[in-house]
C-alpha cells in the first residue's frame, strides 16, 4: 500500500515526505468513518445540472443532488450548465453540507464558458490551438482555465481532449482536439495540461485509448473501430503515453469497442477489463485516478443500463464512476459483487483511498 501511495503521489507532483505522512493519516482517517455503502458512494461523480433545449434555460439539480449527500456521501458532483455565481454559491451550500469534501469537476474543454454560456465567454477550441506553431500557448491557456475554474469551485476539468483527429467523418471529437498530428496532440495536451495542473486544478485526458477514429458519436451508440492493437500503439495510444509520463491526475476512459483489446460483443472499453488493467495499468504503467466516460451515454447505456455499467467499470478496474445514474442500485450491485468475490474488497478500498487521497491535495 505504501508503495502503491508513493508512486501515486509522484503523478500528482507532491514534494515532501512529511505530506506523505500527513496525507495518509487523513486519508485513513476517513476512510475509517464511512461505512460499506459510503466507501462505494465515495466512487461517483453525480449530474449538478442540465439543459433544456426549449426554454434555453438550465435545470438544476440540487435539491436531489443534496439527497444523495445526505444519504449515501457521494463523493463528486459534476457541473454543467448555469450561471458562474449561481453554481458557485450552490458548490459551496453542497460542500458545507458533505460529510466528505467532495470533488467538484466540470467539462471544460474550451473554458467553463463551454458549460455557463450565459455570461462567461468560451476560449477557442482545441483545435484552433493545434493551428499555431508555439506550445507555450497551450500552456498559458491551461492556466486561464485553471483560474477560470477556481473561481467557481472546481478542483478536477476534463481535459485535455488527446484523441488523434483522424478520422474526417467524426461527429463528436473534431475540432474538440488539437489535431490529425499524434505529435502536436501529444506536445500541446502536455502543455495545457502543465498550465492547470501547475495551477491547483486536476487535469483528465480523454479518451483513453482514442476516440478519434471513429464515424459514430458515443452519446447515440457504441462506435467501433477495427483496428491491431500495433495500429492503436503507432497513432491512438502514443498521446497518452506521453501525457502519462507527464504526470497528468486523471483520465477518462472512452465507450469504443475495440475486439483487438476486447472482443467480447458490445463490450465497452469503459468497462472491459483489458482496456483498463490489463492494457493501461499493466502494460502501460498508469496508476493515476481514472473516471468513466458518462454512464447515461448510449455507447455504454444501450447494452448496460441502470446500475449495470457502474458495477462493470469497477470490475473492470476504474475509480470514478461519471453520472452513474442509479446510485442505490449500483452500491447494491457492487456489494453483492464483493461478496460473490467477484470484487476483491481490498481492492476497492485501495480505490476508495486512492480519491480520499486525491481529495486530500485538491
Amino acid at each position: 500500500m505504501q508503495k502503491y501511495i508513493l508512486a501515486f503521489f509522484l503523478i500528482i507532483s507532491l514534494k515532501s515526505f512529511s505530506q506523505t505522512n500527513t496525507a495518509q493519516a487523513w486519508t485513513d482517517s476517513v476512510f475509517k468513518t464511512l461505512s460499506d455503502d459510503e466507501r462505494i458512494a465515495q466512487l461517483m461523480v453525480v449530474r449538478l445540472s442540465s439543459y433544456d433545449a426549449k426554454t434555453k434555460t438550465a435545470i438544476f439539480f440540487d435539491k436531489e443532488v443534496a439527497e444523495l449527500i445526505k444519504k449515501y456521501n457521494v463523493g463528486g458532483i459534476c457541473v454543467f450548465q448555469g450561471s458562474p455565481v449561481k453554481q458557485a454559491n450552490i458548490i459551496n451550500a453542497l460542500q458545507a453540507q458533505a460529510k466528505t469534501p467532495m470533488l467538484m469537476c466540470i467539462d471544460a474543454e474550451w473554458g467553463v464558458g463551454m458549460r455557463m454560456i450565459d455570461s462567461v465567454l468560451p476560449l477557442p477550441r482545441q483545435m484552433m490551438l493545434g493551428a499555431v506553431a508555439d506550445a507555450g500557448i497551450a500552456y498559458e491557456y491551461g492556466k486561464i482555465v485553471a483560474e477560470q475554474c477556481k473561481r467557481v469551485g472546481l478542483q478536477v476539468n476534463y481535459a485535455p481532449v488527446v484523441d488523434v483527429n483522424n478520422n474526417p467523418n467524426n461527429p463528436v471529437i473534431n475540432d474538440r482536439s488539437f489535431g490529425e498530428d499524434k505529435y502536436k496532440v501529444a506536445l500541446f495536451g502536455v502543455q495545457y495540461m502543465k498550465g492547470m495542473q501547475d495551477n491547483g486544478v486536476m487535469a483528465c485526458a480523454k479518451h483513453f485509448p482514442g476516440h478519434g477514429d471513429v464515424a459514430v458519436d458515443s452519446h447515440f451508440d457504441l462506435p467501433v473501430i477495427n483496428k491491431s492493437m500495433a495500429q492503436l500503439d503507432s497513432l491512438e495510444l502514443y498521446p497518452f503515453k506521453e501525457i502519462f509520463k507527464a504526470g497528468i491526475g486523471s483520465v477518462m476512459i472512452a465507450h469504443l469497442a475495440i475486439p483487438a483489446i476486447d472482443n467480447t460483443a458490445n463490450k465497452p472499453t469503459s468497462i472491459s477489463k483489458n482496456n483498463v488493467t490489463e492494457l493501461m495499468r499493466n502494460q502501460l504503467g498508469y496508476q493515476g485516478l481514472t473516471f468513466t466516460d458518462a454512464l447515461e451515454m448510449q455507447g455504454v447505456a444501450k447494452y448496460y443500463p441502470g446500475s449495470k455499467g457502474g458495477i462493470q467499470s469497477l470490475l473492470a478496474g476504474n475509480d470514478m464512476l461519471c453520472l452513474p445514474g442509479d446510485v442505490p442500485g449500483t452500491i447494491k450491485g457492487v456489494l453483492e459483487a464483493v461478496k460473490k468475490n467477484k470484487l476483491d474488497k481490498a481492492d476497492l478500498e485501495q480505490r476508495v483511498k486512492k480519491v480520499l487521497l486525491v481529495k486530500y491535495h485538491m
